[in-house]
């Protein structure tokens, strides 16, 4: 089943340890107006290989901060489906997945694991009066009667589960499910900065079944990630919308590819199914998107691009403020 209480956490760090023994978690200290959390973050897998998959965004800009600028401090549950505040690694067009790297959690020298990585931009918002934490992942507590192990307060109390939380092998795959990713969020209010913290295991899959989370095993022949790009949208036409609205794609291989039964995704899982055309390599075509499945909301979203099995092929996002000019194109 999927993890139990997923949600967001949001609160003002104050201190920190690093993740060091056999099951080493990069530990935080976050408050909110009246209560304390531990914030428990993996960086070490206990499946082969060990290093966690790590990528960091210095300029996270993505619809998901508009609604995070207005949640309350503290904890809040969020309901696993999208269009809301819960993320999705692989729906939510968070980032470039094929950014990420592996990194090991501690090794001799500067600048070159994952607790140091982490503690550079947990120090920074420790000390920045102003900056706020979101963690995304799997509460746990209130535990009246224990102290938190790592720095004391009581009612022992947090949340973990601070990585991608589908496509599981083994005994991890129980956790499965969709729209329920965890991460990390940080936002230096005075620099207008939001940074994006991401996590995954190497052995996690990157398809994934659209209900349950789990993999979805594709054959290496079978596998068009990437050959076609979604490089433009119409997001906020000139006039109506309907009919109006329209998406360019580009097919990035020598080969052509027929898009027929192909489909166009929007943020909340609408689809519109494409009947054609062809598309040679190295051309590109504009899908004019007629209103009766997927559409491109104004106020920021996502645009996902899935081949015949319903696998994804690539994906974008955009901000309300990348839409606003009307008659614009947004490209990507």
């Amino acid at each position: 089943m999927p993890i139990p209480n997923y949600g967001l956490l949001k609160g003002r760090p104050i201190d920190k340890r690093l993740g060091f023994g056999s099951n080493p978690h990069y530990q935080v200290h976050v408050i909110d107006e009246t209560i304390d959390y531990r914030i428990a973050v993996n960086v070490k897998s206990k499946l082969s290989p060990s290093e966690l998959l790590f990528l960091v965004d210095e300029d996270f800009d993505h619809p998901i901060t508009q609604d995070l600028a207005d949640a309350p401090l503290g904890f809040t549950s969020l309901t696993s489906e999208p269009g809301g505040k819960a993320l999705d690694y692989i729906r939510g067009n968070l980032f470039d997945r094929t950014a990420m790297v592996p990194l090991p959690h501690n090794v001799p020298g500067p600048d070159n694991d994952l607790n140091e990585k982490l503690g550079y931009y947990i120090n920074r918002a420790i000390n920045d009066g102003s900056a706020l934490l979101y963690a995304f992942g799997d509460r746990w507590g209130p535990e009246t009667m224990e102290r938190d192990k790592y720095f004391g307060f009581l009612p022992g109390n947090g949340i973990h589960d601070i990585h991608m939380n589908q496509g599981n092998v083994g005994r991890f795959v129980d956790d499965d499910g969709v729209w329920q990713d965890g991460g990390l969020l940080i936002h230096f209010e005075e620099q207008q900065q939001w940074v994006g913290i991401f996590l995954a295991f190497q052995s996690q899959a990157w398809h994934t079944d659209d209900l349950t989370g789990h993999r979805v095993e594709t054959e290496p022949e079978q596998r068009k990630e990437g050959l076609m790009r979604i490089v433009a949208a119409m997001v906020n036409p000139l006039g109506g919308d309907v009919g109006a609205e329209a998406v360019t794609l580009v097919n990035t291989s020598p080969e052509p590819i027929d898009l027929a039964g192909w489909a166009i995704a929007d943020k909340n899982k609408k689809i519109q199914v494409l009947t054609g055309p062809v598309v040679n390599g190295g051309e590109a075509v504009r899908i004019v998107l007629d209103g009766s499945g997927a559409q491109l909301s104004n106020k920021g979203g996502i645009i996902s691009l899935l081949d015949s099995d319903g696998l994804k092929i690539d994906g974008v996002a955009y901000t309300r403020t990348q839409a606003k000019d009307q008659g614009w194109t947004v490209v990507f």
